[in-house]
């Protein structure tokens, strides 16, 4: 999900411009001048994958490729992928990052760009246009304790920064300074959410998107608040020395050592002056938590109720808290509480907004380590966290081992050989790598362990606002707009034992809200269109997951398809309008009636359309699996709506008033235009082209929409757009295009994303696309046949990849390629010695194929 007018300011694959001269896609990098002229002084700053200490990165295996400050640097919030150098579990409940800036709705907790670190954060804000909740913020310090944000900033050297996904490792100079983030105040504001209700002058009339930059028509000719400070790139630590931080994490628990020996060596006459600390943040403005302090235990515990989504949706929640619990590994020689700007020695407990607390130590101490664990449910679960996943007996090295070991279960499964290794900014292993690092994290498992074999969980739900047990897992973070396209399917092959419990914890939802989620964070946010959670179900259906009530997911769908929500005649609904009622299929009453959604009544009306058509072939897939063959007809004749939208003298989709005029092709669009939005026909390839007047008229209409600069790679709706040549029978086109977007929207530096990552989608693209398919069709069980970037792929698939996520084996799979690297077209197909003669590969051909052989060309093939 990111901002159709937006795109990416900054790509360090400047060299790539090459490739898509010869392939005629010249559009792709089209910024203003004005940025790249001020920006390409600081492209050596851009982080490449780290180079790994031995303290704790023995045996790291393929995760040496894995760089995840890939998608942290960027101007804007559409500069870069919106991600952070996150460490935690896969699908971890919590995910710990160095904190670079406050983060709330288009802004994440850390930039590549900024130069100092304020703390190391335990964050769940799942993407960067969602809203932060019950975070806690942990940061080391000498001296003086700093509190404030803008005072508690340590300058670092970013070549001492070591990501992994396991550990994250940082010297931060021992000097705290008045430094705020190096993007104060840019051009490009903050999203309206967070309970700030959304101005009129911010919206794009019946559009009803969010214009995030009043100034995006106009020229720009400088950046006003552009501060790039570049004072502590690259330069020496100051006189101050240095603190050692190294940070791993499980779901619920993060483990930092902090490493105070290189501060005192510079201070032999002012030691009684520089005891080392540690400092807690609660909650900031605005919010009002609690904190406590327990010397004894060597404890500091408290709640943060922050929730920036509240005012998004209906309003549910009320009782939200986040909770945790630090304990420390020396004993306290003092502590006090911080209120706003106030330090109250002594103290013990507090309750109030801007609230912390901190705790010294001797001045002999050279060494603290903090065990923090956090819950959605209580500060006795919470403790209940870190007793079972951390003990006391646990040292920093088998902490990190553990978490090494979780993420090489899943990426260790898969080798790679045979590739075009330019350089290490362009090495696509790092690239493939680290995009399934980003796909294995959301949705994310909220449940947390009642017994220390996690048997049996608890788990808040924002829906009830209250605390549920179960034997299974709860799923929450849900962005199904961007999410339904790839990375669910994705999940069905590198994750198949979470996929069933993913639908369950859908219609947990359902039983709750009376609706299925459209994005929910915590609860459900309505941003985006659409019930695309339809094709969620159909997705897990057609790949054998069943494992989950069939009849409940029906009619949950059912719900979606033929009933309107809540005054649906009433509202326009626009984006993050406070405090509406479950969006789900807006418009659907006139759906029902004409055939589309009016544009005059309500907004994204034709992106709506063509979305409610695909998701009703969706619905009719479930349909089927449940054994409702009447609807599933009715289904089925209703997603072909999309020819309603068609205007044969423009040919092109747009928008329909309610009187059936055309109501400007500029008009009812979702993050998109009407060049992207004709293409949005996933479900009938072939009933578009028919539409358009046949194959070979709609592959020269996207002929012209490639070479006339209208695809746009940042946002999902142009994702599947390239694979459209291979199902219309053209596949050179689809395999000469899926490189070269590669070559572009993707590298190996904290620039390497083009667009917002989105909860894996603009990973899972490139996962798939770099094996050679791609599921063009989510509500189905196939994938398109593009063109493998590798040599050979082995990939060790799980249990229950074949098997509908319950028992099975491990299969191994290998896929190969020769000459992959330098030859872009596909000769031949083969899987298991069998031909296979068109662009389409089923789930059960991959999952069950001990061996699928390509035959690669340097010239297109017929």
């Amino acid at each position: 999900m990111s901002d159709y007018s937006t795109s990416m300011l900054l790509r360090s694959g400047l060299a790539t411009l090459t490739i898509l001269t010869l392939v005629g896609l010249n559009f792709f990098l089209q910024f203003p001048a004005v940025y790249m002229r001020q920006l390409l002084p600081y492209l050596p700053a851009l982080a490449t994958a780290p180079t790994l200490s031995k303290t704790y990165h023995d045996d790291a295996g393929v995760l040496r490729y894995v760089n995840p400050k890939i998608g942290t640097y960027g101007v804007t919030p559409n500069g870069n992928g919106g991600m952070i150098p996150s460490v935690s579990v896969p699908f971890g409940m919590t995910r710990w990052t160095p904190q670079t800036r406050e983060n709330f709705i288009s802004q994440c907790p850390y930039n590549d760009l900024d130069t100092h670190i304020h703390g190391i954060q335990a964050t769940h804000q799942p993407a960067i246009w969602m809203g932060e909740s019950g975070q806690v913020v942990i940061n080391p310090g000498v001296g003086d304790v700093k509190s404030q944000f803008t005072q508690r900033g340590h300058s670092f050297r970013k070549e001492n920064e070591v990501s992994t996904p396991y550990v994250y490792e940082v010297d931060l100079d021992a000097e705290t300074v008045n430094a705020g983030y190096n993007l104060t105040e840019s051009i490009y504001s903050p999203v309206p959410g967070g309970g700030q209700p959304v101005p009129p002058d911010v919206r794009e009339g019946a559009n009803g998107r969010i214009r995030r930059d009043a100034k995006l028509d106009e020229e720009v000719t400088e950046i006003p608040s552009l501060k790039l400070d570049t004072e502590h790139f690259g330069t020496e630590a100051d006189d101050s020395g240095t603190i050692g931080v190294a940070l791993t994490a499980t779901s619920h628990v993060g483990f930092l050592r902090f490493d105070f020996s290189e501060t005192f060596s510079r201070y032999n006459d002012k030691v009684s002056e520089r005891a080392p600390y540690v400092f807690m943040q609660a909650t900031r403005q605005n919010w009002t938590g609690s904190i406590s302090i327990d010397p004894d235990k060597r404890e500091v515990s408290g709640n943060n109720p922050q929730r920036q989504d509240y005012a998004l949706g209906p309003s549910r929640a009320p009782g939200f808290s986040g909770y945790f619990v630090s304990r420390f590994s020396q004993p306290f020689n003092a502590y006090g509480i911080t209120h706003k700007d106030q330090t109250l020695h002594g103290s013990s407990s507090g309750n109030g907004e801007g609230l912390g607390a901190y705790v010294t130590f001797t001045n002999a101490t050279k060494q603290v380590e903090v065990r923090t664990a956090v819950s959605f449910v209580s500060v006795e679960q919470a403790r209940r966290n870190l007793d079972f996943e951390v003990p006391d007996d646990t040292t920093f090295q088998q902490a990190v081992e553990t978490v090494k070991q979780a993420w090489l279960d899943k990426l260790g499964r898969v080798t790679i050989e045979g590739v075009n290794e330019t350089d290490a900014e362009h090495d696509p292993r790092t690239v493939w790598y680290t995009g399934l690092f980003h796909a294995l994290q959301y949705p994310n498992d909220f449940s947390e362990p009642l017994t220390r074999d996690a048997t049996r969980k608890a788990f808040y739900s924002g829906y009830t606002d209250s605390v549920h047990t179960s034997n299974d897992s709860y799923y929450q973070s849900w962005s199904i707009w961007d999410t339904y396209r790839a990375e669910h399917s994705l999940l069905t092959l590198f994750a198949p034992e979470r996929v069933n419990s993913m639908m369950r914890s859908l219609l947990r939802i359902y039983e709750w809200a009376g609706w299925l989620p459209m994005w929910a964070n915590i609860v459900e946010t309505n941003i985006m269109i659409g019930t695309h959670v339809d094709a969620v179900f159909a997705n897990a259906l057609s790949r054998g997951f069943r494992s989950f009530n069939i009849t409940k997911a029906w009619e949950a769908v059912e719900k979606n398809a033929f009933t309107p929500p809540v005054n649906d005649t009433a509202l326009l609904y626009y984006d993050r309008e406070p405090y509406t009622p479950d969006e789900v299929r807006a418009g659907l009453t006139q759906y029902l009636d004409h055939g589309y959604v009016p544009n005059d009544r309500w907004a994204e009306s034709a992106s709506r359309t063509l979305d409610y058509a695909f998701d009703d072939y969706a619905a009719a897939v479930v349909a089927e699996y449940a054994g409702d063959e009447t609807a599933a007809k009715k289904l089925r004749h209703r997603s072909q709506n999309y020819h309603n939208i068609f205007n044969t003298k423009t040919n092109f989709m747009e928008a329909k008033n309610a009187n059936g005029t055309w109501a400007g092709s500029e008009q009812g669009w979702t993050e998109g235009d009407d060049w992207v939005y004709t293409f949005n026909v996933l479900h009938d390839p072939e009933g578009l082209a028919e539409m358009i007047g046949g194959s070979a008229k709609l592959k020269l209409k996207l002929d012209e929409h490639f070479h006339g600069g209208h695809n746009d790679h940042t946002n999902e709706p142009s994702h599947h757009v390239p694979y459209l040549y291979a199902a219309l029978g053209y596949p050179a086109s689809t395999q000469n295009l899926t490189r070269a977007i590669a070559a572009v929207d993707y590298n190996a530096t904290s620039a390497g994303l083009s667009g917002n990552e989105d909860l894996g989608q603009m990973s899972a693209w490139y996962v798939f696309s770099a094996l050679g398919f791609y599921p063009i069709n989510p509500a189905s069980d196939e994938y398109i046949v593009g063109a493998p970037f590798f040599e050979k792929v082995t990939i060790r698939l799980p249990a229950g990849a074949g098997s509908g996520g319950e028992g099975g084996q491990e299969h191994e799979l290998m896929m190969t390629a020769p000459g992959a690297p330098t030859m872009p077209f596909v000769k031949s197909l083969h899987v298991d010695g069998k031909a296979v003669d068109q662009p389409v590969l089923t789930h059960g051909q991959i999952v069950n194929a001990r061996h699928i052989a390509i035959e690669m060309a340097d010239t297109p093939q017929s």
